[in-house]
């Protein structure tokens, strides 16, 4: 089983910054794509961004330019640094991993629980 712990939420005003992190734990080969996803209330699930193992990235269009994923694949871990906060970024950020226990097996995708962002105007 692999368990990921979400970190670093809270409260901020508009134009601030907060920094995720995910802590990924677990009997785990590789992870191959770490990303963040929000979703606020009365709305779907959406990504925000995602970061491969190699160090490709992926970006919603509302955060580019005021988001940064990044990942530290020795200590299975993911982060988002999140700058210039809007209160339409208000959210729960779940963090969500693929892994893979054995070379060539197959992947397996988990979410953590949950951190809540919330900004305020």
């Amino acid at each position: 089983q692999v368990q990921l712990v979400e970190s670093g939420g809270g409260l901020v005003q508009a134009g601030g910054s907060l920094r995720l992190s995910c802590a990924a734990s677990g009997s785990i080969f590789s992870i191959n794509v770490m990303g963040w996803h929000r979703q606020a209330p009365g709305k779907q699930r959406e990504l925000v961004a995602t970061a491969g193992r190699g160090g490709t990235t992926n970006y919603a269009e509302s955060v580019k330019g005021r988001f940064t994923i990044s990942r530290d694949n020795a200590k299975n871990t993911a982060y988002l640094q999140m700058n210039s906060l809007k209160p339409e970024d208000t959210a729960v950020y779940y963090c969500r991993a693929q892994v893979t226990y054995s070379n060539g097996g197959a992947t397996y995708s988990y979410w953590g629980q949950g951190t809540q962002v919330t900004v305020s105007s």
